[in-house]
């Protein structure tokens, strides 16, 4: 477990390294830059925010799956 979130900081760090040196040799505008930045966040931010209510459905139905009582079945 240890391992997998030292990757996982390092890939965050990186993707971030990887973003900063993108902008500052982006060939947009800082304006047009900007925007683009907004939209992109804002898209990624609904689809997060759309996987997160898929899921939260999908724990739902399993929780409520597993909090039904019973059913007896047939007796061997």
């Amino acid at each position: 477990m240890a391992r997998f979130l030292s990757f996982l900081v390092g890939a965050i760090i990186g993707a971030l390294a990887g973003a900063a040196i993108a902008i500052l040799f982006a060939p947009a505008s800082g304006d047009e830059l900007r925007l683009q930045l907004r939209d992109k966040a804002t898209y990624y931010q609904d689809e997060v925010k759309r996987a997160a209510a898929d899921r939260r459905v999908e724990l739902e139905q399993q929780l409520a799956a597993l909090r039904a009582p019973k059913q007896p079945g047939p007796t061997p």
